[in-house]
């Protein structure tokens, strides 16, 4: 799979909702229907609009941010088209060099 489609439908009450999918293929209604279409291949968005408002197309911010909703998705996608996932260790676990007394 290449592209992450996301699509917000705005429900008759007034609540959004959220539909997520993968694609192996862009298609002309994606293009035209999604909200936020992210391409792991050459790591680009294709699009990302919220509400009619176009939203900068900052890769690493955008995935940053849909990171903590679908993890399993991107880390995923990320290995099938060739990528390799580097996580940052916990700054809490980090040790702390410390300097020694030369006397």
């Amino acid at each position: 799979m290449r592209y992450l489609l996301i699509t917000y439908y705005k429900k008759p009450n007034g609540q959004i909702d959220e539909s997520t999918a993968v694609s192996r293929n862009l298609k002309k209604r994606d293009i035209q229907t999604c909200n936020v279409i992210l391409d792991f291949r050459t790591l680009s968005v294709v699009k990302c609009s919220m509400v009619g408002t176009v939203v900068p197309r900052d890769w690493d911010r955008i995935v940053t941010y849909y990171n903590q909703y679908y993890e399993n998705i991107i880390e995923r996608l990320l290995k099938e088209n060739g990528y390799e996932i580097v996580k940052s260790e916990d700054p809490e676990k980090e040790v702390q060099p410390q300097t020694v007394d030369p006397s």
